[in-house]
């Protein structure tokens, strides 16, 4: 597919932004890596109980951006990585096994391999569990890791029934023997070490520290003396696991030469769980009982909700060649990863995408701050949904008699424990507005 030509990509402010830094400086490489279900304060730099030294040395000589929201569980927040577009314009909400997106979609790896960048995702996919709907229909040259969701460590199996068997290569089921951070890790690795020259995109959507849990001895011994109990140990060890396979890919950009013009970033899919880490749903891996310790604080929340502790993740971004290291505090999404990545590599489109996400390549490269711009969150089967406005949060519960709104100011109260809905209705009603004007393109990417 030859490159296209751009009509409109959103705000006027995205596209400059984006025109500038395409034209200033030779297009990176790309590597997104995002755990899967970390919370705030599982990372040592947020202050978490188990030692992570390679993102806390990432997070240093990076850039951390303090605000960046995702959805509130895992396909939902791929589905937005990988379109630009709010999940719920696809109707997803959910985790989901069926095909998620239309096969004719936009996605990042299509548009970036437009334009001449190899493409890899090792990892997990969990935006159609069958290899007809998998990563290579959808612009992935190469794929590798779980079709479905979170697997079992050892044995590679998703939730008994027909998605279990999910383990493949390029679409391919197969078998293999190891512990799944390293085979994803290893598969990383090998991909980087085989480009060559080329332009690469490599998406790398790790299963840690999803349940179920049971991490190597070599890691177990490696927890701190101060984290006890089976369940919180092997969570620890699986964070320091992670950590490491960060800076195992970290020191093959190394190795090849590529660091300095590399553009990576790391994040996670939603906010820590704490539910029982041995789930009976998965066939027996023999894994620890007991809850998962995933720790949001000071953020109100968990997995699964539209509060802080359910869409605020820990995100770093890292380019030396053009990132200088600090910290943003200007509210993004990972919707604005299409944009900015398709700016900084010279994708235009010929027609309207319908990004919902900004180009922030700007941000980036001088952190200059964004303009107010609504980031609407649609929480799982639309039970809530929220709209962040500036220093302003609207949680809306529920709906007719039964609604129930919540608003926050997050500048002030990033725990949201004051609800000021009624001591600001003026403001309730402009966000509520400003909300309701959002949700009106839900599901328009199944309506043609």
């Amino acid at each position: 597919m030859k490159p296209l030509i751009l009509t409109l990509i959103g705000p006027l402010f995205a596209v400059q932004c984006g025109l500038a830094v395409a034209e200033t400086a030779p297009r990176p490489n790309i590597v997104f890596i995002i755990a899967d279900d970390l919370g705030w304060a599982d990372v040592a730099f947020h202050d978490g109980n188990a030692p992570t030294v390679h993102l806390d040395g990432l997070a240093r000589e990076g850039l951390e951006l303090t605000q960046h929201y995702v959805a509130p569980v895992c396909s939902p927040t791929r589905t937005g990585f990988l379109t630009g577009r709010c999940w719920s314009r696809f109707g997803v909400t959910t985790p989901t096994n069926e095909l998620a997106l239309p096969m004719d979609t936009v996605t990042l790896p299509r548009a970036l391999r437009s334009v001449g960048y190899s493409t890899c995702l090792a990892g997990k996919w969990h935006l159609g569990s069958l290899p007809k709907w998998g990563p290579n229909h959808f612009g992935f040259d190469h794929s590798y890791g779980s079709l479905a969701g979170g697997i079992s460590p050892w044995n590679h199996r998703y939730k008994k029934g027909p998605y279990s068997i999910t383990w493949h290569r390029n679409e391919e089921l197969i078998e293999e023997s190891g512990h799944v951070t390293d085979l994803l890790t290893n598969e990383a690795v090998s991909w980087i070490e085989s480009r060559g020259s080329s332009r690469f995109f490599l998406y790398v959507p790790y299963t840690a520290v999803h349940l179920p849990l049971k991490e190597p001895d070599e890691w177990l011994e490696r927890v701190p003396d101060s984290i006890t109990g089976d369940v919180p140990r092997h969570y620890a060890a699986c964070v320091m696991h992670l950590d490491d396979a960060v800076g195992r890919i970290i020191a093959a950009l190394e190795k090849a030469a590529v660091r300095d013009n590399t553009l990576l970033v790391f994040t996670s899919d939603n906010g820590g769980s704490t539910v029982e880490n041995n789930d009976l749903k998965y066939p027996d891996d023999n894994c620890p009982n007991g809850k998962l310790t995933g720790n949001n604080h000071p953020l109100r929340g968990r997995k699964g909700d539209v509060y802080e502790g359910g869409t605020r993740v820990p995100t770093i971004v890292s380019w030396p060649a053009r990132v200088k290291p600090g910290r943003v505090d200007s509210p993004v999404q990972i919707t604005d990863w299409m944009p900015t990545f398709c700016s900084i590599a010279g994708y235009r489109s010929e027609r309207d995408l319908k990004w919902d996400g900004a180009d922030i390549s700007q941000l980036l490269i001088d952190k200059s701050p964004l303009p107010d711009r609504p980031l609407y969150t649609a929480g799982p089967r639309w039970r809530a949904t929220s709209l962040r406005y500036g220093d302003w949060k609207l949680i809306v519960h529920g709906e007719g008699e039964r609604r129930r709104l919540e608003l926050f100011n997050i500048s002030n109260d990033p725990s949201e424990s004051t609800n000021l809905a009624d001591a600001e209705p003026t403001r309730v009603e402009e966000m509520l507005a400003r909300l309701q004007q959002a949700a009106r393109h839900d599901r328009d990417a199944l309506a043609r």
